[in-house]
């Protein structure tokens, strides 16, 4: 892995991705790039405006015309090369994400990969998906839904941009990608090893800005046919607004209070562990993280102890260091947000468990807090309704497993799920029950081909694997008189 840069080694990008080449940006302002580790600024990045995005939109929409009739085959090969670009890369997305996000490098690189992996994943559901199905005098065909614009969030940066391309390639769209100006850094690294993909010009572009500016004029535009946005619900809900104008198309992966169920069979020295792995999952910035842990209230005594003694394995730390479980938050501004929920849960009459207020000892420079855990919570309050985005952890106790699934579903979010027991049959009974989008038993796992997505304000729509190429297609009947 590459060394972090020195804070006196400033990179400067001025440039965004359009038409298949990298092109001075248009927009004039200015943002630093901060590293969250130290809070020195390692990088400053020229943030792109209305000129440019519709740059973007127009090369977009000229490859449509070529790439939105290519074939299966012909986008499997792309996808193939896109893989076999972004995976040549995989130390450089990995150090990148360290260094501008400070995401642990235990959680960094499984991350990059998962989204390398988005490619192949898409070239197989793409082979396995009918996109033309017949009976009579009837032909039903799968169309591209034309010019997607894709809005990535900060926490997971090659996650989502893969993920979201491999499904827009597989459909036969082409794409205007806004990600997070916070991961700038990251952004250049992919995009320099996707461009070694030799791509048909316009058919990816990437433009570096503001929400307010650049998604802004993507959501507005009326040569964008599809919105897919990964971010907060209340962005989610300007973008199906502003889009209902011009009938966008949208996918929504919004925000998440995660259950995890622990049931009263559960072998505890496994199960603390695993629910633990799952709230503090990506240092707690994460939409699937398991936030509210439910335990029987004839458990809770000894789930306390065992969270006590598991509690160790959860170092904070250097990000860069193998060891370290728990990283910074990503900008003073989460920090200051977390901290101000540590503090309404106290105010609230939680009982902090472990953790608490302020910077872990010999960690006061960055971005770091300390991983906390409540106990004596109730389902009514701030820290357990809404989503902190940070290493906060929630147990709330329950007398029966019906009030445990009736405490699981009462949240605006229904995004992910967990149910930990030895009983199986039991386990799957309990998560058939759960509202949420996806719900793993007894451990966090992923199946690259399953839908993704949430219930409620968790979003709209699914992504991955042949659900993900769904939405950006259309449907279209021919029927012959």
């Amino acid at each position: 892995m590459k060394t972090i840069t020195k804070p006196d080694t400033i990179k400067t990008l001025t440039t965004h991705y359009i038409d298949g080449a990298f092109v001075e940006s248009h927009g004039r302002d200015m943002m630093d790039i901060v590293r969250p580790t130290d809070g020195q600024v390692i990088a400053r990045v020229t943030l792109g405006d209305e000129e440019d995005t519709r740059r973007a939109i127009a090369a977009a929409k000229r490859a449509f015309v070529t790439y939105g009739r290519s074939t299966k085959e012909e986008r499997m090969k792309i996808l193939r090369r896109l893989h076999e670009a972004a995976s040549a890369h995989i130390d450089d997305l990995t150090a990148a994400m360290v260094e501008e996000y400070g995401g642990v490098v235990q959680f960094a690189r499984p991350i990059v990969e998962s989204g390398i992996s988005a490619f192949l994943a898409s070239e197989k559901a793409l082979q396995e998906l009918p996109l033309t199905q017949s009976w009579g005098k009837t032909t039903v065909t799968l169309e591209p839904v034309g010019v997607a614009g894709l809005i990535t969030a900060w926490n997971a940066n090659a996650l989502f941009i893969c993920l979201k391309l491999a499904s827009a390639v597989a459909a036969g769209c082409t794409v205007v990608l806004k990600p997070s100006e916070m991961s700038s850094l990251q952004t250049r690294v992919m995009i320099e090893a996707l461009h070694e993909a030799d791509l048909p010009k316009g058919l990816l572009n990437v433009v570096t800005g503001l929400g307010t500016t650049v998604g802004a004029e993507l959501t507005r535009n009326p040569d964008v046919d599809k919105i897919s946005f990964t971010g907060s619900v209340a962005v989610g809900q300007m973008i199906m607004r502003d889009g209902a104008a011009t009938m966008k198309r949208v996918t929504l992966e919004l925000g998440g209070k995660s259950p995890t169920i622990l049931l009263d069979d559960a072998a505890l020295e496994k199960a603390i562990p695993s629910a633990l792995i799952m709230a503090f999952l990506n240092s707690g910035q994460a939409c699937a993280a398991g936030t509210r842990l439910l335990v029987p209230k004839s458990k809770l005594d000894a789930v306390k102890k065992g969270i006590r003694e598991a509690m160790r394995a959860f170092t904070v730390g250097d990000p860069a260091d193998p060891k370290t479980a728990i990283g910074p938050m990503v900008s003073q501004k989460q920090y200051d947000r977390v901290e101000s929920y540590i503090r309404k849960g106290i105010e609230e009459g939680a009982e902090v468990l472990v953790g608490g207020e302020g910077h872990p000892e010999g960690f006061e420079a960055g971005f770091y807090v300390k991983p906390t855990v409540f106990v004596n919570v109730k389902n009514t309050m701030a820290i357990a309704q809404e989503e902190i985005f940070g290493p906060v952890l929630c147990v709330i106790a329950y007398d029966s497993e019906d009030e445990a699934i009736r405490i699981a579903n009462d949240s605006r979010y229904g995004l992910h799920a967990a149910v930990l027991g030895t009983d199986l049959a039991r386990a799957r009974r309990v998560a058939s029950q759960i509202r949420s989008g996806r719900v793993v038993i007894n451990n966090m796992t992923d199946d690259p081909q399953a839908p993704w997505g949430g219930f409620k304000y968790s979003g709209v729509g699914r992504e991955y694997g042949r659900y993900g190429i769904q939405a950006f297609v259309e449907t279209r009947a021919i029927i012959e008189s």
